[in-house]
């Protein structure tokens, strides 16, 4: 690691400690050379995922706006951000963990809504308004109708 005041490249490390929930790894260095201490962060390099969207056009993954997706659908819901958070995270996870590089968003809204049946049937109900586009009432009588068949 380069050292940042000095620039040479030999240092140790004094200290280390997890960060972020155990997702990274902070270091405390000191620069053998001019033996002035810094701090760097070790975290697991994630691939990049692509996303197919429905014009067939494809863009990175971004988890920002998967967040901002559920969190409009789960507006004035008893929904905190800790299970958004969660719900970013497991959806995230197990985009990392598949052997493809490239989903679709078809399978993104999917996960999203099996994670919003799971805690609030309204926000599920507001996203998938959205996400499958729906154009009139019955549309939207026939999922509510759908989620109440799947509950009992």
């Amino acid at each position: 690691m380069r050292c940042p005041y000095c620039g040479f490249r030999d240092s140790k490390v004094i200290d280390s400690r997890p960060t972020d929930e155990g997702e990274a790894i902070r270091r405390r260095r000191e620069c053998m050379k001019c033996e002035e201490r810094f701090t760097t962060y070790e975290k697991v390099e994630s691939l990049p995922i692509m996303v197919i969207k429905k014009d067939r056009t494809r863009e990175l993954f971004d988890r920002d706006k998967l967040i901002r997706g559920i969190t409009r659908a789960c507006e004035k819901r008893p929904v905190s951000t800790e299970q958004i958070d969660e719900m970013a995270e497991k959806i995230e996870s197990s985009l990392q963990n598949a052997l493809e590089r490239e989903v679709t968003s078809n399978d993104i809204g999917e996960k999203v809504m099996a994670q919003l049946k799971d805690i609030d049937e309204v926000a599920y109900v507001r996203f998938a308004s959205v996400y499958r586009q729906f154009t009139d009432a019955t549309t939207f009588i026939a999922e509510v109708n759908k989620l109440l068949v799947d509950r009992t």
